[in-house]
């Protein structure tokens, strides 16, 4: 049964029975794979005969291994592509990019900077886009989140979550999924570096539990799990007064033992150890960021069959 091209562009663009379907399609792929080989294709195949089309004008590791093998685990094919190697990197607008694309797989994966050559794309591509991370939001990133909370935690509602660091653009699909799944979330950031008006106006218009402050301590109190980022984005320079800023939002032991005895830390790597968050905690028993990580195969697993699979 063939059915209207659905894009992934952020965790907003849908309710929450919607994308609590797609976890749940995502923690029962995850128990199907239990015991057999990673290569091994699943028995219904529902990507069968598919391509996707993996688009990178940043590096990756986990977005790439993890879609790669989730398409090859689903029966299909990818095509990774670099802006270098294309001509989207020469002056070929990004319209014309899409329609091509389009003419040749069934599905695009685009890793960015600009968040508005992601809207674009998806405006004239005919088939279905993911946004696999802009300098906006990462919202596959952040289903692999709520896969590995809830999985640890139970039910969403009601968990009390804090940020301490950048409100980068992971934070803003953090406050999105706080909008959407009922728990509240808490950000610590420097003045200068917390979330922008266009994302509290969102959050507000949602109803999403919010608080924003400039002292981690007050964040992390009492916290069912925390969590944090590099300080820096990728291909940025480094930067002595950005790490000066961010140096008291260190998540360290003292900041861990101020929220619950059973709360964890949480990070979408890579991580900087002796940055944003010391070895101890990172390394230590409250630390769930390689349960995170590996969630990113099966979450977007289920992301992959929501947009291109035939059968709903």
């Amino acid at each position: 049964m063939s059915k209207q091209v659905r894009h992934f562009l952020e965790v907003s663009q849908y309710d929450t029975e919607t994308l609590t379907k797609i976890l749940d399609n995502a923690d029962a792929m995850k128990k199907a794979r239990i015991g057999h080989p990673r290569g091994e294709v699943e028995p219904d195949a529902p990507l069968a005969g598919k391509v996707l089309a993996m688009v990178f004008e940043k590096p990756s590791t986990r977005t790439r291994v993890s879609f790669d093998v989730a398409m090859r685990q689903m029966g299909g094919q990818t095509l990774v592509l670099s802006s270098a190697e294309m001509q989207l990197g020469r002056g070929e607008t990004v319209a014309d990019t899409a329609k091509i694309l389009s003419g040749f797989v069934d599905g695009i994966m685009i890793r960015t900077f600009g968040d508005d050559k992601l809207q674009e794309l998806a405006a004239h591509a005919t088939v279905p886009v993911i946004n696999a991370l802009t300098d906006f939001s990462h919202p596959c990133q952040i289903m692999a989140d709520m896969q590995t909370l809830r999985e640890v935690k139970g039910d969403l509602g009601g968990l009390v979550v804090a940020w301490s660091g950048d409100a980068n653009n992971v934070a803003n699909s953090w406050i999105h999924a706080a909008g959407r799944f009922g728990f509240e979330l808490r950000i610590a950031a420097p003045e200068e570096l917390q979330p922008s008006r266009q994302i509290m106006d969102w959050a507000n218009s949602a109803g999403a539990k919010i608080t924003v402050t400039d002292k981690p301590e007050d964040a992390v109190t009492g916290v069912d799990c925390v969590v944090t980022d590099t300080w820096e984005s990728m291909g940025d320079e480094p930067n002595h007064n950005l790490h000066n800023m961010l140096q008291p939002y260190q998540v360290d032991q003292r900041l861990m033992d101020m929220a619950r005895p059973d709360a964890i830390f949480m990070h979408c790597l890579p991580a900087h150890r002796g940055e944003e968050v010391t070895a101890q905690v990172i390394d230590g028993p409250q630390s769930v960021v390689f349960a995170e990580a590996e969630n990113r195969l099966h979450a977007q697993k289920a992301v992959l069959g929501f947009c291109m699979a035939d059968d709903e």
